[in-house]
């Protein structure tokens, strides 16, 4: 039983509007999404995938990719992304996937999931004030995300964790980087970056990781605890 992450899949068969309008790298990426993660995941293992899921703008439109995610070896646990315009509440999530017996598949936004001793905590988090884009109107956004994320890591040291493992969308920087170093994370993942972005982008400590689908040529990257 390992454990992986693999973010950012922006998934189009419940919606067209495949990446390949980005750039060559993304050529046919569904296909190698299913090969990459077929000869890598085994069906016992655990794979993040946090953030940007489907291209979708309502659930009911979403569920080809699910679909497809949920013929995938593996227990897949889906956080929230800037682009997940699909997202309704945990509630009405978790009766999607019953309604459509997605058994392998379970939603961790800002909230906590057990992997053996390690407690895998996730929230999207957002722009931050050291980026040039950060706006006035980031700022409410912000703090609630931080206050999200904290709620999570609390809710991951109430399981009594050997460690906790924090899955964010966005790369931690500012408030985020306090509040992991607040709660000592083993390890930090994140997506959203991709392209020039991701390829010149350097992790802030050695145990944070990038995790977006492209970047890795999408093969889901093992987390070694």
């Amino acid at each position: 039983m390992a454990l992986y992450a693999l973010s950012d899949l922006h998934l189009p068969l419940g919606n067209d509007k495949p990446m390949d309008i980005f750039g060559d790298n993304w050529a046919n990426y569904v296909e190698r999404i299913r090969y990459e993660w077929t000869k890598t995941v085994k069906d016992d293992d655990v794979v993040i995938i946090n953030g940007d899921f489907s291209w979708a703008t309502y659930v009911s439109d979403a569920l080809p990719d699910f679909q497809f995610l949920s013929s995938l070896p593996g227990i897949k646990l889906l956080s929230k992304g800037n682009h997940d315009y699909w997202w309704e509440t945990k509630t009405k999530l978790n009766a999607f996937l019953e309604e459509n017996k997605l058994e392998n598949i379970h939603f961790i936004h800002n909230s906590t999931y057990m992997y053996k001793d390690y407690a895998i905590c996730a929230s999207r988090g957002w722009i931050t004030p050291s980026d040039k884009d950060f706006k006035k109107t980031d700022e409410k956004m912000y703090n609630r995300e931080l206050g999200r994320l904290r709620l999570s890591l609390k809710a991951g040291l109430s399981e009594k964790p050997k460690g906790l493992i924090a899955a964010l969308h966005y790369p931690p920087e500012d408030g985020f980087l306090e509040i992991l170093d607040e709660f000592d994370v083993k390890y930090c993942i994140y997506g959203h970056l991709h392209g020039r972005q991701a390829t010149n982008h350097r992790p802030k400590k050695d145990n944070y990781m990038l995790v977006s689908s492209d970047f890795l040529k999408f093969k889901p990257i093992e987390i070694k605890l």
